[in-house]
């Protein structure tokens, strides 16, 4: 969320722009708290420079001419800030945003934006666990919990995770109400894409030993994974009761829940599954997005030979 102080540095007719331009990005585009959270304090930050660049309030009008050298300007104080590539690359992305949704309005239209050249970023693969430390992570999750039901919700969350592909924020907006029925999981995605992800027995039985102990009211539209005040459990709760678990068995430092997401589509591409259906089952839009696993399961091969062939 923008911050008052944010409306403030502004002139009238920018400050009710961005206000309804946070709306779409709420409402309609249905944006991730996380990417909300980005984007809103990307604008901050470009608004708040913008202002001492210009030593006033930037009204619509010097959203318009800000031009390359400006945008150039932005990006070399947040370098200077020591800010990363790809935080400078999401910020711009931040601001790209913006001006593209107040050029479909009708509203302005800024010529320079799209010369600005995005900040290079590393090529990174995801980073999965391997099968028998997967294991230990769904044999031992909740591990740490002082109660019997946390154990159990922890050991069912983690076991979605890993038995379904899904996203930390995808599995706990589950509600009661999303349960699988006839062996699917229906899923809210990036963007409020809907997709079907197929639930394995294994998933199954540690959700309902988990819902079988939780000691609060299972109505249809109750969180299916709640904390011990009886609300959505929060994503930090997770992280944490993960590097708990991490620290305990002597995990890498790549033990994360979202980890497990990689596991499941890197040990399904080991296992004879295809791009496509792994595609399908993690919800990404593009298929190069999906085409990283085949990056790390070249990696794991090469090792492999290098270990194994007499003449390696």
């Amino acid at each position: 969320m923008l911050k008052q102080e944010t409306f403030a540095i502004c002139a009238a007719d920018l400050s009710a722009m961005l206000q309804r331009w946070q709306d779409y990005l709420r409402h309609e585009k249905q944006v991730s708290k996380h990417t909300l959270r980005a984007y809103t304090g990307d604008i901050t930050h470009f608004i708040t420079f913008l202002a001492a660049h210009l030593n006033k309030p930037p009204g619509l009008n010097d959203l318009s001419d800000v031009g390359i050298r400006d945008f150039r300007a932005w990006m070399s104080r947040k370098a200077l800030d020591g800010t990363s590539n790809a935080s400078r690359a999401r910020s711009l992305s931040g601001v790209k945003n913006l001006l593209s949704w107040l050029d479909r309005q009708g509203i302005m239209h800024n010529a320079a934006i799209n010369t600005v050249r995005t900040p290079k970023l590393p090529h990174k693969l995801p980073r999965p666990l391997h099968e028998n430390q997967a294991k230990d992570v769904l044999k031992n999750a909740g591990l740490m919990a002082t109660e019997d039901w946390v154990e159990a919700r922890d050991r069912a969350l983690f076991t979605l995770l890993y038995g379904c592909g899904l996203r930390i924020d995808e599995a706990l907006q589950l509600d009661i109400k999303h349960q699988p029925r006839d062996g699917l999981l229906r899923v809210i995605g990036k963007g409020s894409k809907e997709r079907q992800v197929p639930v394995i027995d294994l998933v199954s039985r540690a959700l309902q030993n988990y819902l079988d102990i939780c000691p609060f009211p299972l109505d249809a539209d109750r969180p299916i994974f709640l904390g011990t005040r009886g609300g959505r459990l929060n994503q930090g709760v997770a992280q944490k009761a993960m590097r708990s678990l991490r620290n305990t068995l002597g995990l890498p430092e790549n033990a994360t829940p979202h980890a497990l997401r990689h596991s499941f589509a890197t040990h399904l591409l080991q296992n004879g599954a295809n791009l496509r259906e792994i595609q399908e089952l993690l919800g990404h839009a593009s298929l190069s997005t999906t085409q990283r696993y085949t990056e790390i399961n070249a990696e794991e091969l090469m090792k492999i030979y290098k270990a194994a062939h007499p003449r390696s």
